[in-house]
């Protein structure tokens, strides 16, 4: 999704959840400033034309296992169950704050984190982007620029369909997903409300 598509999305989502765009282009600066490279192409290349399977952290990813085909994105801490069932990600999305030496040593051995910088994770991308050795890429919520991408998308999850599908995944399925999970507290509510919103923007269930 371009950016000019998804800005009054954007706009919307600020507004439901009262965050603060301006800390949100804060911290991207600051991402962009201790990235000290841009692996975006090695992205394009294990989504482009290829089958993709997009985890989400929900309870149901480990009787999901069997479903995944193709390149393997994680939402943030269903890495470390895909991790604990023998399957490296190619890719985990995340705001950091599942981060830990996990993702480092996942990174290390080729894993591409996608690290997403937003208003309240400045002190986690100030920690952990310095100890990611392995190839990396940035994303904000708000304003692309240079080396800190937009794809659309909210939550990890959502964010790393949305990132398939623009980079030209040939097919995208998407496991480990539940958007209409009762147990969950409001402000995850409203995520999971926004999630299932937008996926639905581009032709995707949850």
């Amino acid at each position: 999704m371009k950016f000019e598509e998804w800005e009054p999305l954007y706009e919307e989502i600020l507004a439901y959840f009262s965050f603060d765009r301006e800390a949100d282009e804060e911290t991207a600066v600051l991402l962009q400033q201790l990235l000290i490279r841009d692996d975006i192409d090695q992205l394009k290349a294990i989504c482009a034309g290829k089958k993709v399977t997009v985890c989400g952290n929900g309870p149901n990813l480990i009787h999901e296992l069997d479903r995944i085909e193709g390149t393997v994105l994680a939402a943030d801490a269903a890495a470390l169950v895909l991790q604990e069932h023998g399957i490296m990600p190619d890719a985990i999305f995340s705001d950091l704050d599942g981060a830990d030496e996990h993702y480092q040593e996942m990174n290390w051995k080729g894993t591409i984190i996608v690290i997403h910088a937003h208003g309240d994770n400045r002190h986690l991308v100030q920690y952990w982007v310095p100890r990611l050795i392995g190839p990396v890429v940035g994303t904000t919520q708000s304003t692309p620029i240079q080396n800190v991408y937009n794809f659309g998308g909210f939550s990890d999850g959502d964010r790393a369909v949305f990132a398939a599908d623009e980079l030209g995944a040939s097919h995208v399925q998407i496991i480990g997903f539940d958007c209409d999970d009762p147990s969950v507290d409001v402000v995850k509510r409203g995520k999971l409300m926004w999630a299932k919103k937008l996926l639905a923007r581009i032709g995707y269930a949850c």
